[in-house]
């Protein structure tokens, strides 16, 4: 292995081109060099036992690698098996298949087998076509994911915090790579807070890379200090997006691109309830699937590119007219006035009614996959609540790291409300227990979780566990609508076809049209994805919902 020096101070992460084929594997290393080679070490082998050599000897150096890209056709060793073995030793590398037509079957089965990530047909030509696009996209998914070690922050503090969990999600939600030192484990934490000069009492604790130390500190503050934009830079827009969550990035990526000038303000992080998802499987586009945060970060990089403007930790309380304007108070005591406003807000997860879960939330216990927990699950007891999609991909994304996960469904069986691959997914994961009938009545610890009551058909049990995470239901996010738009009796916004009945028009509409199709019952605010009454709770159709609201924005904007 030729060592090929190292850039900005650290060791560059590695590219592997495996091929028992001399000419292919020089074709490889060429395009691979001339197009990544400033900021990554293309390494080559010409079989499977040579690249075993060479990532052991990286591993051993401490080397990442970012991406594996391997012929299927070799001897001794095909390139899925070559694959598998690379996914123990770097399980956050990228896996990329080399294949012929012929082997188009056996890539797609790898999908599953070795969660492949992308196989590429031979011959690639041209590269700046076929294949740079490709190695991009999945190179910028592991950068994104922490795929390098030294992070530009660092957060010190207890596992069982609340607070320092809350941190973790909110830097996992923006796509901020960051470093984890729980004070009880790890030595490097001690040594970090004498440094800093810093109290344990003021845990936790966010270092970053230019020395600045913030202590116990709020989201704001955070945002602010990673650069993140809270206040909008123009007085009056065309249209403001509520919610950034797929329906929103949509609605965002199209208004910007058609000219309108348009502004997402998310209270969170871009994504919402799908950008925590730990893996999409049936978004059309993606055999391989992606993850939540993929989505998010491409989404969100998409609409900024085409101008549209996002506001950061910061949400919106209230709407009035005035006029043809819509003026927005956002929860930091600004003002936004607009033409039209699109409310897609999603929803959020149902809390779950049970003694002692309150006051252990962020504590071992969690809503939604909480995937900044993910890795401290290793080799620990993971139950996770519900029946649903969502809840059935977490199980998957856990039992990467659990020693058991036992998913918890109160039915009779997950056919009612799962997709029929999760299903046959959790039944080929040994370490994956599904229970029917079965529900949380009482969580149980001190200063964390450590035990859950659980009530089937049968009676209780009093069992251990180390995390919960609860996917029981979603309710939407309107209580701040209430009184402005008409809403159904669970707190989705009504629209189009669903306001008034009949053919009348809703109360109060003083236009001479009836409401366009998403279009609430204030003339210029419209809803799409997750908080709509009678959506389709899928992200495909989230996203076309946003993007379609934007075409009745345009003809409201024009009758107006």
């Amino acid at each position: 292995m030729a060592e090929e020096g190292r850039s900005g101070g650290f060791e560059r992460p590695s590219l592997l081109a495996v091929d028992d084929d001399p000419a292919v594997l020089r074709a490889v290393q060429r395009d691979l060099r001339s197009h990544y080679g400033e900021h990554y070490r293309v390494l080559r082998a010409d079989s499977g036992a040579a690249a075993l050599d060479l990532l052991h000897q990286l591993k051993l150096r401490g080397s990442p690698l970012a991406l594996a890209l391997a012929d299927q056709r070799m001897p001794g060793m095909s390139g899925v098996e070559l694959l598998e073995e690379a996914r123990s030793l770097y399980p956050s590398a990228k896996r990329v298949l080399l294949t012929a037509y012929a082997d188009t079957e056996a890539a797609i089965k790898a999908i599953n087998d070795v969660d492949l990530d992308y196989y590429l047909l031979k011959p690639w030509d041209p590269p700046e076509e076929q294949l740079f696009p490709v190695l991009d996209d999945l190179l910028a998914d592991w950068l994104a994911s922490g795929g390098i070690a030294e992070h530009a922050v660092r957060i010190v503090g207890h596992r069982f915090s609340r607070e320092a969990h809350e941190l973790r999600d909110f830097l996992t939600r923006n796509q901020v790579p960051f470093s984890w030192l729980d004070v009880e484990r790890d030595r490097e934490a001690e040594q970090l807070l004498e440094v800093a000069d810093v109290s344990s009492e003021r845990l936790p604790v966010l270092l970053f890379s230019d020395g600045a130390v913030l202590e116990r500190p709020s989201a704001l503050e955070v945002a602010e200090k990673l650069g993140l934009t809270t206040r909008a830079e123009l007085p009056f827009y065309d249209l403001v997006i509520i919610g950034g969550g797929p329906a929103g990035l949509a609605a965002a990526v199209y208004g910007a691109s058609e000219g309108l000038r348009t502004v997402m303000v998310e209270r969170e992080g871009p994504g919402g309830q799908a950008g925590q998802s730990s893996r999409i499987e049936n978004y059309l586009g993606f055999p391989s699937g992606l993850s939540g945060s993929d989505l998010a970060r491409r989404a969100t990089a998409q609409a900024r590119r085409l101008g549209a403007e996002i506001i950061s930790v910061n949400g919106v309380d209230g709407i009035e007219r005035r006029g043809p304007a819509r003026l927005l108070r956002l929860g930091d005591g600004t003002e936004l006035a607009c033409h039209a406003v699109l409310v897609a807000t999603g929803v959020s997860y149902r809390r779950l009614a049970a003694p002692g879960v309150d006051e252990l939330t962020g504590r071992g216990v969690y809503y939604g996959a909480a995937v900044a927990e993910a890795v401290s699950c290793a080799d620990q007891r993971v139950v996770v609540v519900g029946g649903a999609n969502s809840a059935g991909q977490a199980a998957m994304y856990f039992a990467r790291y659990a020693a058991q996960v036992t998913i918890l469904y109160r039915g009779d069986s997950l056919a009612k409300s799962m997709s029929r691959y999760l299903i046959d997914q959790i039944s080929g994961k040994e370490n994956i227990d599904v229970r029917t009938g079965a529900s949380v009545a009482a969580a149980h610890g001190a200063e964390q979780l450590s035990e859950i009551t659980v009530a089937e058909p049968d009676g209780e049990t009093r069992e251990a566990v180390d995390a919960m995470f609860v996917f029981i239901g979603a309710d939407p996010r309107t209580e701040w609508l209430d009184g402005v738009v008409e809403r159904d009796e669970r707190g989705f916004l009504l629209a189009g076809a669903d306001l008034g009945g009949n053919g009348a028009r809703p109360r109060g509409w003083d236009v001479d049209r009836d409401p366009f199709l998403l279009e609430t019952s204030v003339p210029g605010i419209f809803v799409a994805g997750d908080v709509r009454h009678r959506s389709i709770k899928r992200v495909a159709s989230a996203v076309g919902e946003g993007s379609m609201a934007v075409q009745f924005i345009h003809r409201y904007l024009a009758d107006t």
